[in-house]
């Protein structure tokens, strides 16, 4: 691929923007050559400002998400991509959330521009687990375990009842829950459906793939043993 094309790609900006970077040399290799606008040095050659570039198309991070940001590029007020670097919303192809939280959800977030991985990721087929830990309204009852287990419990409006799903009992009103599905607003119906209300919600585990570390409103890209621990592995 054609330099012009590659920096365009991964959204250092428009073309004509990056012909101008180019001509004013702030594109070189790693001895320091300025290269020209149809060179074809090799990726992990390429430097952008004294930079390495981002990766190529694969790329995948991960972002601990704080509470009032949403999964969107187009919505109002904060959105999750604020929180990365702006030519991250103009990759091609597009940089996208593998699933969502809701706004006043926090924690393990994905992002990926590679579509195979996404759907893979997400799909049923996949039972890629979510950990999920809720603080809770009201103290737990007692029942809340059997009854998400039992792979007959039915939310309001859903026509087919919840997989079998896994609550560990962290305290009075707090609790670990395991998904092995992503419905709408899942866990917050799930404990309203029991008379509860949660009223703080974070993701702390993708498959095996935990924060470890990762402070809220940061984001590291992820490497094929990261990928692996997503699937199980």
């Amino acid at each position: 691929m054609r330099l012009v094309k590659l920096l365009a790609n991964l959204g250092y900006g428009t073309r004509k923007e990056v012909q101008i970077a180019i001509r004013n040399g702030w594109v070189t290799d790693r001895a320091g050559n300025a290269l020209k606008a149809d060179a074809r040095t090799a990726h992990d050659d390429i430097l952008f400002d004294d930079e390495p570039l981002d990766p190529a198309q694969g790329m995948v991070l991960l972002l601990n998400k704080p509470v009032g940001y949403t999964c969107s590029t187009k919505d109002q007020g904060r959105l999750v991509y604020d929180l990365l670097p702006d030519r991250f919303r103009y990759r091609k192809p597009v940089l996208s959330t593998v699933g969502r939280l809701d706004r006043d959800t926090t924690g393990a977030l994905l992002f990926t521009d590679d579509g195979t991985l996404l759907h893979r990721i997400i799909s049923p087929k996949a039972d890629v687990p979510k950990v999920y830990e809720a603080v809770l309204d009201r103290p737990l009852k007692g029942d809340e375990a059997a009854l998400f287990a039992s792979g007959t419990f039915l939310l309001d409006n859903d026509e087919k009842p919840l997989l079998p799903a896994e609550l560990e009992v962290l305290g009075e009103k707090h609790a670990r829950l395991t998904l092995h599905e992503g419905r709408y607003h899942q866990v917050r119906r799930m404990f309203a459906a029991t008379g509860n209300h949660v009223t703080a919600l974070a993701r702390v585990k993708i498959g095996n793939l935990t924060l470890d570390g990762l402070e809220e409103g940061k984001w590291r890209l992820l490497d094929a043993g990261d990928l692996a621990k997503v699937f199980g592995e």
